[in-house]
């Protein structure tokens, strides 16, 4: 996809609080090009986030809202917390089902899957506003699973993630996670996807038992960057892609 298929989330942060933008100045991941999409928070007094979300027909939204379960599908990218002056205040993470419609916004709830703002950090998969990011001590966020894993910003990790909402026709959305290994199956070769230990397969039921809420249909999918009061914390992506179910 170009840069033209893509859509910026709005109620975002300016640029002046949170710089973003294609950039060679980072290490990529293996395969890569050398160049990333990359954030760098520039205000210590800000709380909020940035994303990018796919804007092509049959995309957005992937389906009917709220009222058909039908929408859907699978985003999948290159996902990094590059080296901070510290380790907590940023979340990077890919998105599903965020429920804005034609114009989603960073305070719509979606499935994320990301890396969790936390050090060491895990691999998380919740339901939460894109806002929000990935922090398990807001009551806003449902936390789903939790990769077995822990890993240290700093260590040059990049993680090749697959997120896959499945919406099925009894309205229950089947979400499955992956990752591929990059230093085996670098970008540019047939990714390898594998289950991530302590992520197994969740379902967010049409009965609001498993999370207390509904859950989501349709919807836009992307990814997003959120930081919370916090200077220089910065995220990275690279090689995303999206899936429509039909």
């Amino acid at each position: 996809m170009g840069e033209q298929d893509w859509g910026d989330l709005g109620d975002s942060l300016s640029t002046s609080s949170l710089a973003r933008g294609v950039t060679g100045a980072l290490t990529g991941p293996a395969g890569g090009n050398g160049f990333e999409y990359a954030y760098n928070s520039l205000d210590a007094t800000v709380t909020g986030a940035h994303g990018k979300f796919v804007d092509l027909t049959n995309f957005n939204p992937t389906g009917t809202l709220l009222t058909v379960p039908d929408g859907g599908g699978s985003v999948r990218g290159c996902v990094a917390r590059v080296s901070s002056p510290g380790a907590t205040g940023m979340s990077p993470m890919l998105f599903f089902c965020a429920q804005g419609g034609g114009s989603p916004t960073v305070n719509d709830y979606a499935y994320l899957l990301g890396l969790s703002d936390a050090n060491p950090y895990e691999i998380v998969l919740a339901k939460a506003p894109i806002v929000s990011g990935l922090v398990s001590s807001d009551s806003n966020v449902t936390i789903l699973r939790t990769s077995s894993s822990q890993y240290n910003i700093g260590d040059g990790n990049w993680h090749h993630l697959r997120l896959d909402a499945i919406v099925q026709p009894n309205g229950d959305v089947l979400l499955q996670v992956f990752e591929n290994d990059l230093s085996v199956n670098p970008i540019g070769t047939a990714p390898s996807w594998q289950a991530i230990a302590g992520m197994s397969d969740f379902i967010d039921d049409a009965l609001q038992i498993n999370t207390g809420s509904a859950p989501l249909w349709g919807g836009c999918c992307g990814y997003a960057f959120a930081v919370s009061e916090a200077l220089s914390r910065r995220g990275s992506f690279d090689a995303i892609e999206a899936y429509r179910t039909t």
